[in-house]
């Protein structure tokens, strides 16, 4: 295996031991004191815009040259900087306690929990709505914690992984499409559909064979709500996951919610093969594993083949 495999592969099974543990210094939490900081001063600037492109340039530059030089200490640290960009084990940890709420029939405790991990009014959420709000966000989480990542390892190892977490926390603290943020938050949202854009396209497609491993997951029922819902997303690249998720576990996504107040409806998702309940985020969460095993192999294999290929394999 060479050193970059081995390192992204050491550092996704110690994601999968250890996850976020409380306290534990994580570089996201340093970026987004970075930001808080920075958005301060810049907002003081007249051109929002502009200030909002600088604040992605210094954040994403910032973390590019910190992981590049820590990486440079040691494979050690290297492997240690990978652990840190996984997030497969804290996305399952979050997910289950909601879980766990919705199995104890304590609907407060899920309203809770599920309020930690969406952006929607979750104040009189039903216990259909908590369990497709989990398997939304594990869906879309499988591509921006695990896959993306994932991706930016296998082509540019740590530096551009954690240019991408940076990228990644600037659009979850400012890329909001409100009077706060449309315009200063601009810069960060687009960098992240963009960084976004092929890592959720490839990734839907690994979902497809991991769902497969799975009774009742059909392989090709998948491919079909894939193909026909994945652009009935407002993201240009949740819909990727969301569709493939929702062919493989036969639930339906998307459809009303409600954001500050207002109700928000979204197009469907997916057929309602099943039923969402408790138990679909379990079986949703056994996707999300197999599909970060199958994004891993792959990335692997194909590292492997380019190596070989290199060194004088193919005569």
């Amino acid at each position: 295996m060479t050193m970059t495999a081995f390192n992204i592969t050491a550092g996704f099974l110690l994601d999968l031991i250890f996850g976020d543990p409380a306290g534990f210094p994580h570089p996201v939490k340093f970026i987004g004191k970075l930001i808080t900081i920075l958005e301060s001063v810049l907002r003081k600037m007249p051109w929002e815009k502009a200030a909002g492109l600088l604040l992605l340039v210094i954040v994403a530059s910032s973390s590019y040259a910190a992981a590049y030089l820590a990486a440079s200490i040691s494979p050690a640290m290297e492997i240690f900087i990978i652990y840190t960009i996984f997030a497969v084990k804290s996305l399952g940890d979050e997910t289950l306690k909601v879980h766990g709420r919705l199995a104890a029939g304590d609907l407060a405790g899920a309203r809770r929990e599920i309020s930690m991990l969406v952006s929607r009014d979750t104040g009189e959420m039903e216990g259909r709505e908590i369990a497709r709000a989990a398997v939304e966000t594990i869906s879309e989480n499988t591509v921006d914690g695990i896959l993306s990542p994932m991706f930016y390892l296998f082509i540019g190892g740590a530096p551009l992984a954690m240019l991408f977490k940076a990228v990644s926390t600037l659009d979850s603290m400012v890329g909001y499409k409100n009077e706060t943020y449309i315009n200063f938050g601009m810069a960060s949202a687009r960098a992240d559909d963009l960084m976004n854009f092929i890592p959720a396209r490839i990734g839907s497609f690994i979902i497809i064979p991991a769902a497969a491993f799975f009774r009742g997951m059909e392989f090709r029922r998948t491919l079909k709500i894939m193909a026909r819902d994945r652009l009935k997303h407002a993201s240009p690249n949740s819909g990727h996951p969301e569709a493939a998720f929702a062919g493989a576990l036969g639930c339906r996504l998307g459809g009303p919610s409600k954001y500050f107040g207002m109700r928000v409806d979204k197009p469907y998702i997916g057929d309602p093969v099943i039923e969402l309940d408790k138990d679909t985020i379990i079986e949703s969460l056994k996707l999300m594993y197999a599909t970060s095993l199958a994004g891993l192999v792959a990335g692997i294999i194909i590292t492997f083949t380019a190596d070989w290929i290199a060194g004088g394999g193919i005569h």
